[in-house]
């Protein structure tokens, strides 16, 4: 009889309930809406990455109703700004290429979405939309009509999108019965013991193992049937296609042998096959995700936020430490670390981070305050909702509005050998098991099987992100916190290293600070003292940290001009504060020092002299550094102290003063026309600008709460004299990487060389394809430790 399937989500269709559009057979009006809605809008193309790809609509008519309850809806947002909202939804049904890629274009469904993310491995999709031109039931709602419904739970949402998948822990399971029974049952056929009564039984037991063997071969492989099968329609061939057909070809060689009296078949191979398989898949998965809680909940953003104690004074606390009901004080330019409320009067938030737009956003008292936030203008306070959420941080820092576009040599090299490495397996397995068959059937049997299994290049695909998961982990428990493992690679392509020098070479410890001018009264001691507050230049800190204790007054407004100084005003007064090119009220003096220069209600003060101390590791460092790199020193300061750094670098580093931020910027860039490949290490306050131009950026943080989102990485400042040593370390990382690419294609050859011989049974080979993944992890784990405690 001829059945029809339906074109979009390829069901058997029912012929009462057919219904044809455009010449195509559906099974009901909701897969027809689905197919006319694509083909509206132009997205028919969803039908290119494979052959029925859908999933057929439900009828959801009232079941979300609940999302026109504000309240609720809030809950479930990440992110309720004006005209930005962001939503994370669990799509069950998210499972392959056009799945992914109808997702991500949402935006042409739906006037309002913005953009869309899909996360493939935990079934997400994020969704930024301007609540002003859509909402979130009418999202949903158009989820559902296209036959992605999510799952949303009022009661417990967070946990429902956590939910832990234990299929894999179901299916090992039944592997393991299957197989210690097969293998017991076969066991007077491993002996050939002859004696009556076992010959007797032997044909049951035969039958007694074909049957342990179906739920192995049905329900344990099943994973490797669906991806091998999605991969031949997709037109692509990925690895699972020759594991699953040497499973198939070991059960229909079984049966055959079990029906017409052969022998007993490889049941007992099969098994152990699949059961080692996914043991080693389990493995893969558990590594994968230890490396991802290392680098969510345990390395990053060890950057401390000042916290409001009961008695007015002020603290910096680490991140991990804020708890609901805390008051955190946030200055000029620092990020909102916890969803809050804001206690002072108003203020300006930058959410630039969480939306890649920076218009700032105006807040009154009472209102909101969502993480990922950048305070603009005078410093606030706030209370805190919710404790800090380490892989929301994460998240942000990673927002792909903010990464490089790079090409990586690993991943590039990885692809290529995938590419050609399953049509040239399977070419080899037929061509030997041709060869075979004319000697002996079973051997060809074995020797196809085993090419099949022990060539999979699993290690092959593992050894770039177990490496660099570790390096990363490593790299994070010395203070150094890179974005993405791709920062790892581009760190050991790097040549030229350019250098800040305020805050990033100089040290805010043991400055000694002079004042020449005018001097001042306890009420302008008080005004500098309010201002200064506000400000996150290691300037400002530094003399924040110098003026004495002073009574708390309101500052009415605060303008920090990044490179240049601060405009503010307490109370009727104004106050400047900032360069000389800035105050226009004076020129520097022959003697050139960093100064900060001092005007109150537009009379010129005088100047805080500041005689920098640089970092006590600077000299080494450089002379070590200076053996493989151009180095080169950017400051927005004078040149005063041009002859002190020339005496204490070496003579190749090159020394640029009076650098605007866009003129650094300017520098790096010309820098790269010329072939350079560039790492700039600044503070992430006046230099975001050339942080984001260089193939690497790095902060430098003094625990103060402000980095760039355009920053690679964030270094503890205490780790400052150890940068040459995690330039190395990156480019042994690489070395790593390469050396276990050789150890997985040598595991390969070995491998093959005996399977086409014939001296290597499909068991054998089943246990060795896990192993050989255990061996690389355990080498990348070892070198990478290795190279991290050479000296």
């Amino acid at each position: 009889m001829d059945t029809t399937n339906c074109f979009h989500c390829g069901n058997e269709i029912i012929k009462n309930n057919e219904v044809i559009f455009d010449d195509k057979q559906f099974c009901c009006n909701g897969c027809k809406t689905v197919y006319e809605i694509f083909s509206q809008n132009d997205l028919t193309c969803y039908y290119d990455f494979q052959a029925s790809p859908g999933a057929t609509p439900q009828d959801i008519q009232g079941k979300y109703d609940f999302l026109d309850n504000e309240e609720i809806v809030s809950k479930l947002l990440e992110f309720q700004e004006n005209s930005t909202h962001i939503v994370s939804l669990y799509i069950p049904h998210i499972h392959c290429s056009s799945c992914i890629w109808i997702l991500e274009n949402l935006q042409k469904l739906q006037q309002g979405i913005v953009t869309s993310q899909v996360n493939f491995p935990e079934k997400k999709v994020r969704i930024t939309f301007n609540p002003e031109q859509t909402s979130l039931k009418k999202i949903v709602e158009m989820l559902c009509s296209i036959g992605y419904e999510p799952y949303i739970s009022l009661e417990n949402f967070d946990e429902g999108k956590k939910k832990v998948d234990r299929t894999l822990i179901y299916k090992i399971g039944v592997a393991f019965f299957c197989f210690g029974n097969i293998m017991l049952l076969s066991f007077p056929e491993y002996f050939e013991v002859e004696e009556f009564w076992i010959n007797q039984y032997r044909g049951f037991f035969r039958w007694l193992i074909f049957g342990l063997s179906l739920p192995t071969f049905i329900y344990s492989a099943s994973g490797y049937y669906v991806s091998a099968w999605k991969s031949i329609k997709s037109g692509l061939l990925n690895i699972d296609i020759p594991i699953a057909l040497g499973i198939v070809v070991m059960f229909i060689r079984s049966t055959v042998d079990i029906v017409f009296d052969y022998g007993q078949g490889f049941f007992d191979s099969m098994a152990g096959l699949i059961f080692f398989m996914l043991l080693g898949k389990l493995f893969q998965i558990k590594t994968y995700d230890f490396l991802s809680f290392e680098r969510d909940y345990k390395s990053y953003f060890p950057i401390a936020v000042t916290k409001v104690l009961h008695d007015g004074n002020e603290e910096a606390v680490q991140v991990y430490d804020i708890q609901k009901g805390d008051r955190l004080l946030i200055r000029n330019q620092e990020l909102i670390p916890v969803d809050g409320i804001l206690i002072s009067e108003k203020a300006s938030i930058d959410y630039s981070f969480v939306t890649g737009e920076a218009v700032p956003i105006e807040k009154k008292s009472g209102d909101k305050l969502f993480a990922g936030g950048k305070q603009l203008g005078k410093v606030i306070e706030m209370e805190v909702l919710f404790s800090v959420s380490q892989s929301y941080l994460t998240q942000l820092w990673s927002n792909d509005v903010f990464q490089k576009k790079v090409e990586q040599q690993h991943k590039t090299i990885t692809d290529k050998i995938s590419r050609y490495f399953t049509p040239a397996l399977l070419l080899l397995a037929f061509a030997s098991f041709f060869y075979w068959i004319f000697i002996d059937v079973t051997t060809a049997f074995n020797v196809f099987t085993a090419i099949l299994i022990v060539a999979c290049p699993c290690a092959l695909a593992l050894t770039a992100p177990f490496t660099l998961g570790n390096v990363l982990r490593i790299l994070g428990s010395r203070k150094f916190y890179l974005k993405n493992a791709l920062v790892v690679e581009q760190l050991a392509k790097v040549d030229s290293i350019v250098f800040d020098k305020t805050g990033t070479i100089t040290t805010n410890e043991k400055t000694s600070i002079t004042y020449e001018g005018n001097e001042l009264n306890d009420f302008e001691f008080k005004l500098l003292k309010n201002v200064l507050r506000g400000s996150n230049h290691p300037l400002s800190r530094r003399l924040y940290d110098f003026i004495p204790n002073q009574e708390k007054m309101e500052v009415s407004s605060f303008e920090e001009i990044i490179g240049k100084g601060i405009f503010a005003a307490i109370e009727g007064n104004t106050i400047k504060l900032g360069s000389s090119q800035f105050l226009k009220t004076m020129t520097e003096n022959t003697h050139k020092k960093t100064k900060v220069h001092v005007e109150i209600n537009g009379i010129y003060k005088g100047s805080y002299v500041f005689n920098n101390q640089y970092r006590k590791e600077l000299e080494v460092l450089f002379e070590d550094l200076a053996k493989k790199y151009n180095l080169y020193v950017l400051s927005g300061d004078n040149d005063g102290e041009r002859r002190i750094l020339e005496k204490m670098l070496p003579a190749n580093t090159t020394l640029v003063f009076n650098q605007k931020p866009e003129q650094k910027l300017a520098y790096i860039n010309s820098l790269q026309q010329n072939g350079k490949n560039v790492m700039m290490i600044g503070d992430g306050l006046n230099d975001a600008g050339a942080l984001a131009q260089s193939n690497v950026g790095i902060s430098i943080s003094e625990n103060v709460n402000v980095f760039s989102p355009a920053c690679d990485g964030i270094l503890d400042a205490t780790q400052f004299g150890k940068i040459a040593f995690f330039m190395r370390y990156a480019k042994n990382a690489m070395k790593t990487i390469y050396m276990s690419f050789g150890i997985s294609l040598l595991y390969n050859v070995v491998g093959l060389s005996y399977a086409v011989t014939g001296n290597l049974s499909p068991l054998v080979a089943a246990i060795i394809m896990p192993l050989s993944t255990v061996t690389i992890v355990g080498f990348v784990t070892i070198m990478s430790n290795f190279f991290a405690n050479k000296k």
